[in-house]
This record gives C-alpha cells, structure tokens and sequence, in this order.
C-alpha cells in the first residue's frame, strides 16, 4: 500500500468553474520531491493541506475537513476502460494517487499513516461539481460518476509532515462503526434513505453530512408524528 504520486495545480483560468474569478485548482499534477502537509485552517478561507497546491473555489473545497484528497490508481484504470481514454496521475483532482488501498471502502474516521510523518484522517467522499465535470470534458459526467459511486476520500490532516511519490502508507485505526466513505456518498446522493446510518459515525462526520443525516432523521420523525 502506497502512494504512486503527489500531485498539487497552480490556479488556471477556464470558462466552466463557479469560481468569481474564473480560476481552479482542479488540474493537479505529479511532483517529485517531497510536499509539506498541515491542516490548513476552516473551509472558506483556507484551501489545501497540501504546501503549494491551489484550490480556488474556497466555498465548496479546501478546509480541515478536505485537506487531502486521495483517489486509487486502479480506479482511474477502471475509468480509462470505460471512458476510452489514459488518465494521468492526478486527473480526477486528487492530491495522492494510491495504489493498493481502496479509499472508497475506507471507514470514515480511519486513520492513514504516509511515509511515517503524516497522519491522515478520512473524512469524506468527494461529490462531483461543475468544475470537475468541465474539467473531464465527458457528457453527462456527474451523473456518470454519481452513479458508478467511486468517489475517492477526503481527509483531514492529524500529524503534518512530508509525503513524496513512493511512501508508504499504513492503516493504523479504524473505527468500530461500518460507515465508509463509500456509504456516505451514497447517502448524500442517490439513497437517502441511508442518511440515519451516518449517525454512527457523528463525531467524525463531514459537518455538512453530519447536518444532512441530523435534518434527515428529524424530518422523518416530524413525518411520522404526523
């Protein structure tokens, strides 16, 4: 289990963001040296974890609870059959390409020792926006990705450090609930009705889905008072 790159964007200009100056950090590509990684600061006025990395549109990304974003090499190639096209390191935005790990079934609240400095903390799943469906240029995208709910993990920053292409990566906790980052996609998107089942995971929950899975199971109760 490893990282196979680290890759951070320098802020570009493109038509298809809803960024106010037209700016994202979405094409974010591989480094070979090592990346300084610290918990940046709130969402809305902090961006990445990562030291150099661009991230743009602050009201929806960036943040301690989105500071490192990892997708899995052997789902970019899954992508590549599908789509009929090479997808590079670093093509779906994400910060650490892996190899050998499964961010999508990573338990939220999990906890990822890098290269022996840096300790991640999964945090959420990664929900397709504009941006992201511009940037890949395919039509219908977000419905496309929403669908086959392989969205990849955010993750907050515990320990700071340095990553570089190559480190290791160790699983050194997961929780004793059963809520992946997986299932919390699901929820958020297409099946709501597993909203209740985030709950068990609350205390490491996204804010937002934790908001979400709060409001969901007052509605219903509100229903069935009724």
């Amino acid at each position: 289990m490893k990282v196979l790159s680290v890759n951070i964007a320098q802020p570009k200009s493109v038509d298809y963001t809803t960024q106010a100056q037209g700016l994202t950090g979405i094409d974010k590509r591989p480094v070979e040296g090592p990346v300084r990684v610290s918990a940046p600061g709130p969402m809305g006025s902090a961006g990445s974890g990562l030291a150099g990395d661009a991230v743009c549109e602050r009201r929806f990304h960036g943040g301690h609870d989105q500071a490192v974003y990892a997708y899995a090499r052997e789902d970019l190639d899954a992508w590549e059959q599908l789509l009929g096209r090479p997808l590079t390191h670093g093509s779906f935005g994400e910060n650490l390409t892996t190899l050998g790990l499964d961010p999508t079934a990573t338990l939220i609240g999990e906890r990822w020792r890098v290269g022996g400095q840096v300790l991640l903390e999964a945090s959420a799943s990664r929900i397709p926006c504009r941006t992201f469906a511009g940037w890949l240029g395919e039509r219908g995208w977000t419905k496309t990705f929403t669908a086959r709910a392989v969205p990849g993990a955010y993750f907050r920053v515990i320990e700071p450090g340095e990553i570089r292409p190559g480190d290791a990566v160790e699983v050194v906790h997961r929780p004793a609930h059963t809520v992946t980052v997986g299932l919390e996609f699901r929820a958020l998107t297409t099946e709501r009705a597993l909203l209740p089942r985030l709950l068990a995971a609350e205390e490491v929950l996204h804010p937002k889905a934790r908001e979400a899975a709060r409001k969901y199971v007052a509605e219903q109760g509100s229903s069935r008072a009724r």
